[in-house]
């Protein structure tokens, strides 16, 4: 029979989780490792402005998602005020409304960044050219700014430069001063860029520093050559490139703020950075679940504390296959060791050592009795549980009266499945005799510790829990285990005298 169903079907497993699990770390940032930091920065926007006693509607542009920068959360404080956040081709804008409102008045906007390793740059519509009109004699300063700088340069940026550095303190002319006096810098530019045939626009950004208080936004200017390509200017400098700590927060060509009802109009700003574990800090962006960002972060914490012990198992039933199928430990029930394992990450490892094998010890003995009444398997195996449910009972009563509070946790054990290694151990010890239960006894305590050890690794509970892909690996991987015909570690022994002759 064909094996290529089986290894094609193996290898989707592997393609498909790995593939998961990448998408997750590079869309989402999801972090590879626990103890990886992020940036957050915490930026607030302050609006004041006087009201007239009429309706009042403020329109404020907010950031998004952008090179560099993710937007997390925002909230806002504006006490008797309606508020909506809107969406258009322009970017997004918060709106708030009042019938009557009277006075000094302040309302707060704040937001929570996350400074992302996304360098991608955002695609933005290409702002269609504006005609434009200028008065005598601006129209003469124009057309000769316009071309002395076309002459020096060679497409859309480096026109722009030129243009900028002809405005600068050193090489400012008779004509780019005379259009200064009628026209702020920044919307200057984007005039003179529109009347030459290049499509740009202002935008306007916040520079981040850590602990500055009333900050207002600077001017920029986006220059578009062609469709997705694009480059933002500074119109006093003429530096190209969007610097590591500009926040671009309004990039659609329209007004920051806009006050309907009211006058002295102003917008400030505050920030503060602080540094946070990665995985805390893209959880908010977890719990939206789609497709391919499929995660338990959406359920209650106490679900996904559950999910996050279940997911372990996997990584358990991993390790029992490798030991029993590659190196051949036998083990008292197939996987009886991974529950052991899930006992020993809530009870610790010396814990869960001493409180198994006192209970398996004393449940031998009292098996061994049960096997001079002659009851059926049904009865002797109830009775079994009842008696590894009352010697639990006592070991965490004592261990209590005697201070010792780590013993309560031995109730954590699985009582049926304690139960059903006893009643298999103690027919082992009548059919096989007393050697064969310290194997598969002491190889199930074996897998038990080394499943434990995998299963209680900080990395792998990380991984686990953040990416579901590493289930569809592990599968894959057991699955390749299962499909091994050859000799186990431990059967090699047999051909030791072979090697000697």
């Amino acid at each position: 029979m064909s094996r290529l169903p089986f290894y094609l079907i193996v290898g989707l497993l592997m393609v498909v989780g790995i593939g998961m699990s990448v998408h997750r770390h590079v869309q989402f940032e999801v972090p590879w490792t626990q103890g990886e930091q992020r940036t957050i920065w915490e930026v607030e926007a302050i609006i004041d402005f006087t009201a007239l006693g009429d309706p009042v509607r403020v329109d404020l542009a907010l950031p998004q998602h952008q090179r560099g920068y993710r937007l997390l959360t925002e909230n806002t404080a504006s006490p008797g005020y309606g508020l909506s956040f809107l969406q258009d081709e322009t970017g997004r804008r918060a709106q708030w409304s009042i019938r009557e409102a009277a006075g000094s008045q302040q309302l707060y906007y704040s937001a929570r960044l996350l400074v992302t390793e996304d360098r991608r740059q955002r695609e933005l519509p290409v702002p269609p050219l504006r005609e434009v009109i200028w008065e005598r004699p601006y129209d003469t300063a124009a057309a000769q700014v316009i071309e002395r700088a076309w002459t020096r340069s060679a497409d859309p940026y480096t026109f722009a430069r030129e243009l900028i550095h002809d405005f600068s303190e050193d090489r400012q002319g008779e004509n780019a001063r005379l259009l200064l006096t009628q026209f702020d810098r920044s919307t200057l530019l984007v005039r003179l860029l529109n009347q030459a045939g290049v499509p740009a626009r202002e935008a306007s950004g916040l520079l981040l520093e850590d602990g500055r208080r009333r900050q207002t936004l600077t001017p920029w200017i986006q220059v578009f050559a062609g469709e997705d390509n694009w480059s933002i200017f500074n119109p006093t400098t003429g530096q190209q490139g969007q610097p590591e700590n500009l926040l671009l927060w309004e990039s659609g060509g329209r007004a920051v703020l806009e006050v309907q009802g009211g006058t002295n109009s102003r917008v400030t700003f505050s920030m503060l950075s602080r540094n946070q574990p990665a995985a805390a800090a893209v959880r908010s962006q977890l719990a939206d679940d789609t497709l391919l960002n499929f995660s338990i972060h959406s359920l209650p914490l106490e679900e996904q504390a559950l999910f996050q012990t279940i997911l372990l198992i996997p990584i358990g039933a991993l390790v029992v296959v490798f030991l029993r199928i590659m190196v051949g430990i036998k083990t008292s029930g197939t996987f009886m060791p991974v529950l052991i394992a899930l006992a020993f990450i809530q009870t610790t490892l010396p814990t869960g050592l001493i409180g198994f094998l006192l209970i398996v010890a004393v449940g031998l003995v009292i098996r061994n009795y049960l096997s001079y009444l002659n009851l059926l398997l049904v009865a002797r195996v109830s009775a079994v549980i009842i008696t590894v449910i009352a010697i639990i009972s006592i070991f965490s009563v004592l261990s209590y009266r005697v201070g010792l509070n780590a013993g309560l946790t031995i109730t954590f054990f699985p009582m049926i499945i304690l139960a059903w290694t006893i009643e298999r151990m103690s027919i082992l010890w009548e059919e096989e005799g007393p050697k064969e239960v310290l194997i598969q006894g002491g190889g199930s305590l074996v897998t038990a510790v080394l499943a434990y050890l995998a299963m209680n690794n900080p990395w792998i509970r990380h991984i686990t829990f953040n990416f579901l892909g590493v289930q569809l690996i592990i599968m894959s991987l057991i699955l390749l285990l299962g499909n091994y015909t050859g000799y186990r570690l431990l059967e090699l022994r047999r051909f030791k005298p072979v090697t000697e002759d």
